[in-house]
């Protein structure tokens, strides 16, 4: 069965709310949003499209984080990114957003997002699913044992507020498969959760 990949960047204390941009995410009064950029270099760039590259799949987005990429990232030409994004299968959890989703190659999953990745998974079940952010979404699938490996940018930088990317969730223990750390302070690990907190 393909695997459920959750590619997050955080920083040290854990916070994953609004590392791209300043008006990203602010809810809750978060101030610090765009945290990331200053550490961002090619060779993060390389380890993580090296990463995606061994994941031949599709995208899984929760509704804001898909909302938020749609309205930064098609038609743009200054990147190579926009053009893989634009390619690459999509699916959407939400209870909210109605079809025709508005970015090409997107498909929504209606109800109730654990039993629709679900049966997203017994329908197709060859394909791997990277996550990008969805904190909500991977929230969810992680308190139901779905992920199977994590890719997460750890930044050298301790915020003290903002949302977490293991809040609420009781997690057993991750096993280290590989990590890097880029010139700019960026550790780059990949771990897989091990025992019986997989289903």
């Amino acid at each position: 069965m393909g695997k459920i990949v959750a590619v997050v960047s955080v920083t040290l204390d854990g916070v994953m709310q609004a590392p791209g941009r300043a008006d990203e995410d602010t809810r809750d009064g978060f101030t610090h949003g765009g945290w990331a950029i200053p550490y961002a270099d090619p060779e993060q760039g390389r380890a993580v499209a090296a990463h995606w590259a061994t994941h031949s799949g599709a995208l899984l987005f929760g509704r804001r984080t898909y909302q938020d990429f749609y309205g930064v990232w098609p038609g743009r030409t200054d990147n190579p990114f926009s053009e893989i994004l634009d390619k690459t299968e999509k699916f959407v959890a939400s209870r909210t957003l109605t079809e025709p989703l508005p970015w090409h190659n997107s498909t929504l999953l209606a109800g109730d997002a654990v039993s629709a990745v679900r049966q997203l998974r017994t329908e197709r079940p060859e394909l791997d699913l990277v996550i990008l952010g969805s904190g909500d979404l991977l929230r969810s699938l992680m308190r139901a044992g779905m992920i199977d490996e994590y890719l997460l940018q750890i930044h050298p930088l301790v915020l003290g507020t903002g949302r977490r990317l293991f809040d609420g969730v009781e997690l057993g223990q991750l096993q280290v498969t590989d990590s890097v750390t880029t010139t700019a302070g960026v550790n780059i690990a990949t771990y897989r959760p091990t025992g019986e907190e997989q289903r």
